[in-house]
């Protein structure tokens, strides 16, 4: 079974479930994916990392890949192993939804060196409005560093796409609702 194939039965069997849901944009569904499920197992991580790496080539070079919390943080921690493996390392940011309220009281980790203007790449898991995205997106922005598109594992076709290419990014996405539902 190839990587692709491979990743899709992983999703399918830990992490796709047919139910109603609240999404965390407050509307309702029919299907629930939570990737998390496969990600954090040790064959979904790297499978992860492998694919979304060789996701990147469809987008502008980046030097920075930057895991939404919280399910794109494990994303982006896999795709910054996998690509110091291959010999093109390109290191990971997390970007928090609220700033710590203690400590360093950061909305960014990870990103203290990085130079302004940063080439970054978004990873999301899922893909549903596209609004937790554009939210990240502002916030790399508002850092100094400039965002040349996403990589999802999932698009739930939602509008998420459209919102996100409306804003002048591309999506890329290694999977949508299409390979979850017939």
């Amino acid at each position: 079974m190839d990587r692709r194939a491979r990743l899709l039965a992983l999703l399918t069997e830990r992490s796709f479930a047919r139910k109603k849901v609240v999404l965390a944009s407050g509307r309702e569904s029919d299907f629930f994916i939570d990737c998390k499920q496969t990600v954090l197992t040790a064959e979904g991580h790297a499978l992860c990392g492998e694919l979304m790496l060789d996701a990147l080539a469809k987008l502008p070079e980046c030097t920075v890949v930057a895991g939404v919390e919280l399910g794109g943080c494990p994303l982006a921690s896999a795709v910054a192993l996998v690509s110091f493996q291959r010999g093109a390392p390109r290191d990971a940011v997390y970007v928090r939804k609220e700033a710590k309220d203690h400590g360093s009281k950061r909305l960014l980790e990870g990103d203290t060196k990085l130079a302004p203007g940063t080439a970054i790449v978004i990873l999301e898991d899922v893909v549903t409005t596209g609004g937790s995205t554009l939210n990240a997106a502002q916030k790399l922005r508002t850092a100094g560093h400039v965002v040349v598109g996403v990589v999802a594992l999932v698009d739930r076709l939602e509008g998420g796409r459209e919102a996100i290419e409306a804003a002048g990014l591309s999506l890329v996405s290694l999977y949508s609702r299409a390979d979850f539902m017939a």
